[in-house]
């Protein structure tokens, strides 16, 4: 608690987050949530997690059609993001995220002990969900996963890249690079534009030090795939230069999993879930039927008060 007369702590915007819906991590720090609560009782819970420099917003579309089946839904703005506590777009380790989100997950799912529990996650949200996912395998009824963080872009990671990223980590690991350039998130203008005037966007460049723990992440998710047997869905553009489908092709292709899906989507971009409006459409059925086709059938035939 507070000290008497403290003043409360406020999210980075300034709101006091007595008056936002809030987890506090491990490291004492708030992390600002949202949910997504179907009228009916609950088949099964969804965590959704968000990209770098994003916020969990721009995920309601998915939130209400999944909260449509009935699904609880719930999401958190990750450290150093949105509206949730940290230096921005910064982490002293990635795994900070998945413990993170999987206090979440085991808050809400103390609440609903008997529901399923599946994690949409985008881009690095994906990493983030693929390596949740692998500390606990058996947590998890599935994992949609749209244009994740699996490889570093070859292109942009060559052996020279990294060895001077690893120099500079040691000599000046608050040095920025380059800047997402938004225009390669969609196709779609109008959700270019919302991107860049939101915000809670991160606009910055990556420092050196972010970009460590991202290849940190993609080596960790390259070791553990060859145990991965939980279900998944891979959905990825294959003009996405922001996240190498590369990654997801080889995951596809080297998890042991039995149930696993690639769909590719033709001159597709990052944000798939907000690319071209068919496309954007085309993302939110395959994840909604691709849940729905994984709830155990009982969940929905229990008689009440069983």
């Amino acid at each position: 608690m507070p000290e008497p007369g403290a003043a409360p702590r406020r999210s980075p915007q300034g709101v006091p987050y007595t008056e936002l819906q809030h987890i506090v991590n491990a490291d004492g720090l708030h992390l600002f949530c949202r949910y997504w609560e179907p009228a009916s009782p609950p088949r099964a819970l969804v965590f959704i997690a968000h990209g770098a420099g994003e916020h969990c917003g721009p995920y309601d579309e998915i939130a209400q059609r999944l909260k449509e089946m009935s699904l609880l839904v719930f999401a958190h703005d990750h450290v150093g993001h949105g509206q949730s506590e940290g230096e921005r777009m910064n982490v002293k380790d990635f795994q900070v995220f998945i413990r993170d989100s999987l206090q979440h997950v085991d808050l809400i799912k103390s609440r609903h002990p008997d529901l399923p529990v599946f994690i949409v996650g985008h881009s690095m949200g994906g990493a983030i969900s693929i390596l949740a996912a692998c500390e606990r395998p058996s947590d998890f009824a599935g994992v949609a996963l749209i244009a994740p963080m699996v490889q570093m872009n070859p292109d942009s990671a060559t052996p020279f890249k990294v060895f001077m990223a690893k120099v500079l980590n040691h000599i000046l690991p608050s040095l920025t690079l380059g800047s997402i350039d938004s225009k390669w998130i969609s196709r779609d203008k109008k959700q270019v534009e919302a991107y860049d005037s939101d915000d809670l966007n991160f606009h910055g460049g990556m420092r050196v030090s972010f970009a460590m723990q991202l290849m940190g992440a993609a080596a960790r998710i390259e070791r553990e795939i060859p145990s991965i047997s939980w279900p998944f869905l891979l959905l990825h553009g294959d003009a996405d230069k922001l996240s190498d489908i590369r990654g997801s092709r080889m995951m596809h292709e080297n998890a042991p999993s039995s149930d696993k899906k690639l769909k590719v989507y033709e001159g597709g971009y990052h944000a798939l879930h907000h690319d071209l409006p068919e496309v954007a459409e085309s993302v939110l059925k395959e994840v909604t039927s691709w849940i729905t086709e994984h709830l155990p059938v009982s969940t929905s035939q229990q008689p009440q008060g069983s």
